[in-house]
């Protein structure tokens, strides 16, 4: 299968391996339309049996994915939708890279933060480029929390104390430093990344598909109450939307230039701090 165009990313699939590259706009920021083409391109990757591999990456040299959307995060509801599934959608759309029966890498070169960073979480394997690659949960920073999974993963991939420097902490963990504490897989040097992940790929895709489903499902057996856990977070996220806290310092961090390349290219460790609920300046 050739490439298939859609609104925020691509998708290439070849030998067993599909590719996903995101090219939204400056940022690659995650809002409705790349959320929507992620469940598209998600269903259709999880039911095709010629895929064995779903590697993520960007088109963008700075950017993975910024992190989500904040206007979006504004006119959300203050308690989940009515609903049968036990997930909510955005949960439902990244998890499927978590219990789809292929094998997931998220290749990071670039800024990944919040949502994005929450991506890259529900994916098997991260790897990380040196110089390149910064992870960061920041919602804390504008009065919320992780709420697309990073409150739940990062405790359960790193434990208690290190999931609470990234979430409380706000700040930017370069590849190095993220693979030191097991935020991502590898580190590597930017000539090596894109060759170690595509070698990774192909050796991972010449398996047989059932084995990787069935090594996928045993693994998973670790992953027992995470789906409970998930829906709880999404319970509190929408609770901390809602609080008159976030509500000024979303604003602030818009008013400030949050979302422009400007800002976003700034290191996070410098930007909150005790962050002023009118429009903090950045130095």
């Amino acid at each position: 299968m050739g490439e298939q165009g859609l609104e925020t990313l691509r998708l290439t699939i070849d030998a067993g391996v599909a590719v996903v590259t995101f090219d939204h706009g400056a940022l690659n920021l995650m809002d409705m339309a790349m959320l929507a083409d992620l469940d598209r391109v998600g269903q259709v990757l999880e039911a095709d049996a010629a895929v064995k591999v779903v590697v993520l990456q960007s088109a963008n040299p700075e950017f993975f994915i910024a992190h989500a959307d904040i206007d979006v995060i504004t006119r959300l509801p203050e308690t989940p939708p009515a609903r049968t599934e036990r997930l909510g959608w955005v949960h439902g759309v990244l998890d499927r890279f978590r219990t789809m029966p292929k094998a997931t890498i998220a290749k990071i070169q670039g800024r990944c933060r919040g949502g994005g960073s929450e991506l890259a979480l529900a994916c098997d394997m991260r790897f990380a480029e040196i110089g390149r690659g910064v992870l960061c949960q920041p919602e804390v920073g504008v009065g919320i929390i992780p709420g697309a999974g990073g409150s739940v993963r990062l405790p359960r991939l790193l434990g208690r104390g290190r999931a609470l420097e990234i979430v409380l902490g706000c700040g930017d963990f370069p590849a190095e430093l993220a693979e030191r504490y097991g935020y991502v897989n590898r580190a590597l040097p930017a000539g090596e990344i894109d060759h170690f992940v595509a070698y990774l790929s192909r050796r991972i895709a010449g398996f047989p598909l059932e084995t990787i489903a069935m090594a996928k499902r045993a693994v998973a057996m670790a992953d027992a109450g995470l789906e409970e856990q998930l829906a709880r977070e999404e319970e509190m996220f929408l609770q901390s939307v809602h609080t008159p806290a976030a509500r000024r310092r979303m604003a602030a961090a818009l008013a400030m230039g949050m979302q422009t390349p400007g800002m976003e290219r700034c290191c996070f460790d410098h930007v909150w701090g005790p962050m002023a609920e009118q429009s903090p300046r950045v130095s």
